[in-house]
């Protein structure tokens, strides 16, 4: 009997399409048809693998599994998403897919930071409507050139922004006390240590990669923005609630940072209205950095290698410890 895997978010066709192509013999994947609960609790009545991503994977939903035997998740922000408590009362393990992810919000993060600095949406916006800025926006549009770029946080996906940006000829610090580069990486991307402190006041640009916890929800808060270089930017492709929204709207409209990319936000989806829509200096995104078919492409094949393993008794990759 083949082994059924359900993917829990509501997608088109199209990614259906990939996430079939990648399940080999013996897997039976099901998909939803609507964004509809009524329809989740019936297939995951059949599910003994689940695969989720942005739909939360709620406690009410894992009951009505009684097959389930793993959560693989799409991404690797799993602590917002899946009801940690459920699976572990039941047992079940569960996996991430930080696979794929890297190059995408890597990327992402360079464009935010490029797009901040050239004010592109505005000129996109003005114009389509007829106005013409050639020369408008030279007294603030900047290059990266030269930069002081401050990480928060050093894992994978910082390493490979400050890689990328070695071609951009520009220098960085780092805070990231919990896993700290070895000399030898910091000089190769030519990075150095420093207090969060420092890195807020000496950047031109601040980039934030760390996970949404308790402990870091509102990390860069009204007094940590206060603190950051005058005309700094800010790119946030992490998770939203890291940063103070409120405190960095009043930061961006006074004129003590010069602008602000964000993909990620507190809430989400994100309405229109939202305030900082409203500023010229802040560029949007709707948490796209990693979803690209090339990363999608590479996390199926990921998460379907990983479930080879587990029917194969063989140590899963990337588990969580529950």
């Amino acid at each position: 009997m083949p082994t059924t895997v359900l993917y829990l978010s509501h997608a088109t066709p199209a990614i259906y399409a990939l996430v079939r192509a990648a399940a080999p013999p013996g897997y039976d994947v099901l998909t939803m048809e609507r964004d509809d609960d009524q329809e989740r609790v019936r297939k995951l009545a059949q599910a003994e693998i689940v695969i989720c991503a942005s739909y939360k994977l709620r406690g009410d939903l894992i009951d009505a599994a009684p097959k389930l035997r793993l959560v693989h998740h799409q991404g690797v922000g799993y602590q917002d998403t899946v009801d940690v408590a459920a699976l572990k009362r039941r047992g079940i393990p569960l996996c991430l897919t930080p696979e794929g992810t890297t190059v995408g919000v890597a990327e992402h993060t360079i464009l935010l930071m490029l797009a901040v600095a050239k004010r592109l949406a505005f000129l996109d916006a003005e114009l389509r409507q007829g106005r013409w800025h050639e020369y408008t926006l030279r007294h603030e549009s900047r290059e990266l050139r030269g930069r002081v770029i401050g990480y928060v946080g050093m894992g994978r996906i910082a390493q490979a922004v400050a890689q990328r940006l070695r071609a951009f000829e520009t220098t960085g610090l780092y805070h990231d006390p919990a896993a700290p580069l070895t000399p030898v990486q910091a000089a190769a991307l030519g990075l150095k240590p420093a207090s969060l402190e420092r890195v807020l006041a000496e950047s031109d640009v601040l980039t934030v990669h760390v996970p949404r916890t308790p402990q870091t929800r509102g990390l860069i808060g009204r007094d940590a923005l206060a603190r950051m270089k005058p005309g700094a930017w800010l790119v946030n492709t992490a998770r939203g609630g890291l940063v103070d929204e409120d405190a960095l709207h009043d930061a961006l409209a006074s004129g003590h940072l010069g602008g602000a990319g964000l993909d990620v936000f507190d809430v989400e989806p994100v309405r229109g209205g939202h305030k900082l829509f409203a500023l010229p200096n802040v560029v949007v995104t709707p948490h796209v950095s990693a979803a690209t078919r090339d990363a999608f492409t590479e996390k199926m094949a990921s998460i379907f290698a990983n479930l080879r393993r587990f029917a194969a008794g063989e140590p899963l990759r990337n588990r969580v410890d529950l």
